[in-house]
C-alpha cells in the first residue's frame, strides 16, 4: 500500500506560498512536487474551500495563501484534505464468524483509535508558523555552514 504523502506535499506548498506574493501555478506546483497539475488542483480545492489559499484564474493567475500561517495548524491541513488515513494496518476480515480474530481486532482498533486521537491532538497544536520557524532556522545553519567551508 502506497502512503499518503498530501500532508506532507501540501505543508510543503504553503510554507513555499508564504515566502511569495505571486500566485503559484498548478503546474509550478506540481514540478515541484513531482505530480501532475491537475492532482495539485484537485488536492488544493479541498485548502480553497476552507479559505487558506485562493485560486486566481486567467494570465497571472494561480494559488495564493489567504490564511497567515499562525491561524493554520497540521490539523486544519489534515481535515482539509479529507482526514486521509492514519495508519496503513488494519482489521482482518477473513473469518467473520472466528472470536479470535474478533477478539484482536478489537484490541488492535482500540489502540489505533487511541493512537490517533493523540496524533491528532498534537497536529492540532503545531502551527504552521512554527514549521516556517523551522525552516528559518535550517536556513541560516546551511548558509552559516557554507560561508564556513567556502571563507572568500
Amino acid at each position: 500500500m502506497k502512503n499518503d504523502n498530501r500532508l506532507w506535499r501540501m505543508l510543503h506548498v504553503l510554507i513555499h506560498m508564504s515566502h511569495t506574493q505571486k500566485p503559484m501555478t498548478s503546474q509550478a506546483i506540481g514540478e515541484m512536487l513531482n505530480t501532475n497539475s491537475v492532482v495539485v488542483r484537485r488536492t488544493m480545492a479541498g485548502l480553497r474551500d476552507r479559505n487558506y489559499v485562493q485560486s486566481e484564474k486567467g494570465h497571472g493567475g494561480g494559488w495564493r495563501l489567504i490564511c497567515p500561517l499562525e491561524e493554520i495548524t497540521l490539523l486544519d491541513i489534515y481535515l482539509a484534505l479529507g482526514s486521509p488515513a492514519i495508519f496503513a494496518i488494519g482489521a482482518a476480515s477473513d473469518t467473520h464468524h472466528c472470536l479470535v480474530e474478533k477478539a484482536v481486532n478489537q484490541a488492535i482498533d482500540d489502540v489505533l483509535e487511541q493512537a490517533k486521537q493523540l496524533l491528532l491532538a498534537r497536529f492540532g497544536q503545531i502551527k504552521l508558523s512554527q514549521i516556517q520557524n523551522d525552516f528559518q532556522v535550517l536556513r541560516e545553519v546551511t548558509v552559516d555552514c557554507r560561508e564556513q567551508l567556502n571563507p572568500d
